[in-house]
């Protein structure tokens, strides 16, 4: 098998084309530089240098074609030996990151991302749209390696959280529905609404926010539309299905016909939080957690503190 060694002594021989310039370029003896040319001949099976004392040294047919192979083959491999480098320092690699839609709308990836590129510029980013719930699972499995969620109570015994940002809510609503012409809204106003949202088979995310919405307003909230994101929310909400709550970074998801109304009598923040591996192994996704967190206000473990 050829090794990158004779590849490098070989291509300095076919530049030199003289056997003793060629050792001196690389710092050893000239038997030494002959012995492995023959050996690299030998496990060739076939002659690439033409050897004349009273000619300069030339290659054979077989030795200008194994030249061009070997100089791209050294190339291959000091790139390898560079991604390596910069992989061990997290300059490089793939960094999977799963997001719910509000942390595309928030801006808080782009942000993160933007600081990120800065000084990771080699590292492959993945972005997967994905709801919370099904972000923990990925951690777990490994087919994401950071999550853009919204926070929970209790995190898998492996994960870890960071609060990145917090919002207030607003009521997206039909430009058209009877509601739309009020500027602020008060909770008791939304008696007796259709309410569309995001509902997991749990006992938090904006179930939740009804309830206590409810309870502010004195009334119980009447789930309609359990969708998986807000997108779809706002889109039913726009076409006057109902009314949806949303963190107020929702605004910047612009759909016809669509409004937003604030809630002054109901004070409920909401959070996006960033979600990784307790003991992550890969340095990049080590240096994308370290950057990201320089965003965040409050970190959270296995619950809220």
């Amino acid at each position: 098998m050829v090794d990158a060694r004779q590849l490098r002594y070989f291509v300095a021989l076919v530049e030199e084309l003289h056997f003793a310039r060629a050792a001196d370029r690389l710092e050893i003896a000239q038997s030494a530089l002959s012995s492995q040319i023959q050996r690299l001949e030998g496990d060739l099976g076939v002659r690439l240098i033409s050897r004349n004392k009273r000619q300069p040294v030339a290659l054979t047919d077989a030795g200008k074609l194994f030249h061009a192979e070997a100089v791209a083959a050294l190339r291959h491999i000091e790139r390898a030996d560079q991604i390596g480098r910069l992989a061990a320092r997290g300059l490089a690699g793939i960094v999977r990151i799963g997001s719910v839609a509000s942390g595309v709308t928030s801006g808080v990836l782009s942000g993160i991302l933007r600081d990120f590129r800065l000084s990771h510029s080699s590292v492959r980013i993945e972005v997967l749209s994905m709801e919370t719930p099904r972000q923990f699972e990925a951690l777990d499995s490994g087919e994401i390696d950071v999550g853009i969620v919204r926070p929970r109570r209790q995190y898998p015994p492996e994960v870890v959280a960071t609060i990145l940002q917090t919002e207030r809510l607003m009521v997206a609503l039909a430009e058209d529905h009877p509601l739309a012409s009020r500027g602020t809204l008060k909770a008791c106003d939304l008696k007796g609404q259709s309410f569309i949202s995001p509902h997991f088979e749990e006992d938090e995310g904006f179930g939740e926010v009804l309830s206590v919405l409810g309870t502010t307003g004195g009334f119980s909230a009447l789930l309609d539309y359990r969708v998986h994101d807000f997108i779809s929310a706002l889109s039913l909400a726009s076409a006057g299905y109902g009314v949806s709550v949303v963190p107020e970074s929702m605004r910047n998801f612009a759909q016809p016909g669509l409004c937003f109304r604030s809630i002054a009598d109901f004070e409920f923040p909401v959070h996006l939080a960033l979600a990784n591996r307790r003991r992550e192994l890969s340095p990049a996704v080590r240096a994308f957690v370290e950057i990201a967190s320089k965003h965040h206000s409050t970190t959270t473990s296995s619950g809220r503190r």
